[in-house]
């Protein structure tokens, strides 16, 4: 969750910001962002979110966020600009939850061959299944 909540089992997700940006959207960025990495079934989820509005007037996309996660063993990186807060926070979610989708259900692990060690092999190197 990205409150201040010092539980263990809570994933821990820091929201930081610079520039103009009111409570109110940073209140609804937690709420997003909480229901996106609190999910059931995800691994361990921390990291920090960081939404960024800029000072220029005359930019077409001054909002910016930035999250910067480790969901069990992965990193992910999602990025996103947008014209107002609330634009930029959905479309943060919408990367966030495709990503750690991705993440959680990505479970494909490499195993070394048998001639290197992996399953298949006796302890002493020889293989227990001669052809």
């Amino acid at each position: 969750m990205t409150s201040e909540d010092t539980r263990n089992t809570a994933p821990t997700v820091l929201l930081r910001s610079d520039g103009d940006v009111d409570e109110e959207i940073l209140a609804y960025a937690r709420t997003k962002i909480d229901a996106v990495v609190g999910r059931p079934g995800l691994p361990a989820v921390s990291g920090v979110v960081r939404i960024v509005r800029a000072a220029t007037h005359h930019a077409e996309r001054p909002w910016s966020a930035t999250a910067d996660l480790r969901i069990g063993r992965r990193h992910v990186v999602v990025l996103a600009e947008e014209a107002t807060g609330p634009e930029l926070v959905d479309h943060l979610q919408d990367r966030l939850r495709r990503q750690t989708d991705r993440s959680a259900h990505n479970t494909h692990r490499t195993t070394a061959p048998p001639w290197r060690g992996g399953p298949g092999t006796s302890d002493d190197g020889t293989d227990p299944h001669p052809a």
